[in-house]
């Protein structure tokens, strides 16, 4: 990587240097499939169909819907497999023959199977053993195959599985030539060392000129995306994601963030239109009716928010004081909140937008005034472009 010392990052990526750095790590979305998983969502045919092609459009590397669901989520996987789409369609189904058989009706060339293999899937969920569990898993891996069809295989709950078991399935599972492997934290219970052993050790178990590996991470205590990248920097090469991080319970990485720190901070050679983040997080609100907090990073109404008086002064003077990427590289907007905590600089900038007089005396006079009204925020203000070549240009009010 090169790196130019004028950069404001320039240290901050001299720090985040590992080994892992310029990798490409492969995005996965299931956002229809995952995301249909949050509570209340449900999609129609014509928004999954959408979707599809948005994220298409965005540059994800797969994409992953259910058609076992019901007969409009098959229909809705048909639909998007004949639209000739960039990225490849997963049909993701149980580790059962019948199951790939709604996949292999559907026209599908990629199956995504699980299954749980700790043992508290294995007793509570598919009231079997570990020995018939493999067997399983096997003979549906030997079908999928003799259909010619690639495949992911899912070691669902491995992070709570007996790691000699775990490894003995990703084994054999490697054995079989199946693609893709995914290690799944699936009721988020890994810290990122713990998510980076346990990719490391299932690495170093299989033969990884036949089997990559996948993570799909949990954000049951909010270390999702941590674990997941922690999981690429041990060796996997794709995350699951999905819009705004939709899913079970509290779902899984947001596609915006996972996005944004596989290209700004691991140098990730992804061809993705960033541009778009804010306008997918906002289609997929108004489908849905999940609101984005306004604290969301990178998509959220905050997330370019700048308020506190010192962050004005240096926001007005250069962005990069407190922004990592220019808002519109992500689809999002600057704006610039006034109140008691504006600071003389910011209450000048607001007497020269107002067109009044912007001395010492009056900036002071307003800053003064607006701590002592103690109404919060009093005024929110988008900065367009004509504003901000307006601040880069150095016309705007200066106090010393």
């Amino acid at each position: 990587m090169s790196l130019n010392s004028e950069d404001p990052n320039y240290y901050a990526h001299i720090y985040n240097e590992s080994d892992s750095a310029n990798k490409k790590i492969r995005i996965l979305d299931s956002t229809l499939r995952e995301g249909e998983q949050h509570p209340g969502v449900s999609f129609s045919v014509k928004q999954r169909i959408q979707i599809a092609w948005m994220l298409d459009s965005f540059g994800v590397d797969q994409i992953e819907i259910s058609p076992v669901v019901s007969p409009d989520h098959a229909e809705a996987t048909r639909t998007i497999i004949r639209q000739g789409l960039r990225a490849d369609i997963l049909a993701h189904v149980r580790a059962i023959k019948s199951d790939v058989d709604v996949a292999i009706s559907c026209g599908a060339t990629w199956v995504a199977t699980y299954m749980g293999i700790s043992d508290i899937h294995l007793s509570a969920k598919l009231k079997i053993t570990r020995e018939q569990a493999k067997i399983r898993a096997l003979e549906v891996v030997d079908y999928i195959k003799s259909h010619g069809l690639k495949a992911r295989f899912t070691m669902e709950d491995a992070s709570r599985t007996d790691p000699v078991f775990l490894v003995d399935m990703c084994r054999e599972i490697n054995r079989l030539g199946i693609e893709r492997i995914s290690i799944p934290d699936t009721v988020g219970i890994m810290r990122p060392t713990g998510m980076h052993n346990l990719v490391k050790m299932v690495r170093e178990s299989i033969d990884v000129s036949k089997s990559s590996i996948d993570v799909h991470c949990h954000n049951d205590i909010g270390l999702a995306l941590a674990n997941a990248l922690a999981g690429c920097d041990a060796g996997a090469d794709q995350i699951h994601t999905t819009i705004d991080g939709l899913g079970e319970r509290t779902g899984i990485p947001t596609l915006a963030e996972t996005a944004v720190a596989l290209m700004l901070i691991y140098k990730s050679s992804n061809d993705l239109r960033l541009h778009m983040l804010k306008d997918l997080s906002r289609t997929i609100s108004q489908y849905t009716g999940v609101e984005v907090p306004a604290s969301k990073p990178v998509v959220g109404d905050s997330a370019y928010k700048h308020k506190a008086g010192t962050h004005l002064a240096a926001i007005l003077r250069n962005p990069s004081a407190y922004e990592i990427l220019e808002p519109k590289t992500v689809g999002n907007r600057r704006k610039i909140v006034f109140g008691e905590l504006a600071g003389k600089n910011g209450a000048a900038y607001l007497l020269s937008m107002l067109g009044l007089e912007t001395s010492g005396h009056e900036a002071e006079t307003l800053a003064r005034g607006l701590k002592q009204l103690r109404m919060g925020d009093i005024l929110e203000l988008y900065l367009d472009e004509k504003l901000e070549k307006k601040i880069l240009n150095d016309t705007a009010p200066k106090i010393n």
